[in-house]
């Protein structure tokens, strides 16, 4: 029996692999794409070892769109429906408008805009077609909370979360459903070397449990957006 399949950029390491975990423990085959090829090579060992699944693994630079073309020429060769795609990639650049590193609202739009963009645009006539589907795309508190040295990210996050609202609006006519995740602070490695207490961060399981439980509920509903924060609040 076809197993249902979930895409996931970023998919290698933090929310990412969890949000494979639980797709995964719930029956779904994988197909993980990230620039990184060694954490996508051990989250596929790890993954099929212990769930029994398939996990196919890409790596690619989605900031890039000649990139994300070649990927969506490898998922379109897959010959599978396209379940559940979780919109992942994203990157992190401190600094403020007035004096950040020239470059740094250039990346940040490539790579937590763009990717999401150009991935989902190829991805959607599948879901169109076989008039099912589950877009989520991973914003942040940063989508609807500006705050100093979030520069660029923020710009970013907004527009993230803007891009999602649009898409929402036009997949409802084929039976599409559009989920933003809005996490707050979560224990991942943009956090590495940072003096802060574990108790202050989320964890990034509870972030996929978030999505499991949006994806699960019937067909007749959907969570347009999921803002999670640390039970003390923001940092």
């Amino acid at each position: 029996m076809n197993k249902k399949l979930a895409i996931i950029t970023g998919g290698g390491q933090g929310i990412g692999r969890a949000i494979a975990d639980i797709f995964a423990l719930n029956g779904f085959d994988l197909c993980l794409i990230s620039r990184n090829i060694q954490t996508l090579q051990i989250a596929k060992k790890e993954l099929e070892s212990t769930y029994k699944n398939q996990t196919l693994i890409f790596a690619a630079d989605l900031s890039k769109k000649n990139e994300v073309n070649t990927a969506l020429e490898f998922i379109n060769n897959l010959n599978k429906n396209i379940d559940v795609l979780v919109n992942n990639t994203g990157t992190y650049m401190p600094g403020q408008v007035h004096n950040e590193a020239e470059g740094n609202l250039e990346k940040m739009i490539e790579t937590n805009l763009y990717s999401a963009y150009n991935l989902t645009k190829g991805i959607v006539p599948s879901m169109i077609a076989q008039k099912s589907g589950h877009i989520f795309t991973i914003c942040s508190v940063a989508s609807i909370m500006p705050y100093i040295n979030g520069g660029s990210y923020c710009i970013s996050k907004f527009a993230l979360l803007g891009f999602t609202k649009v898409l929402r609006e036009e997949m409802k006519e084929f039976g599409i459903k559009v989920t933003a995740i809005l996490p707050g602070a979560t224990k991942t490695a943009s956090w590495d070397g940072a003096n802060i207490e574990d108790s202050r961060l989320m964890q990034p399981q509870d972030v996929a449990e978030g999505i499991m439980s949006a994806y699960k509920m019937s067909k007749n509903s959907v969570v347009e957006e999921l803002l999670i924060r640390p039970q003390l609040g923001d940092l």
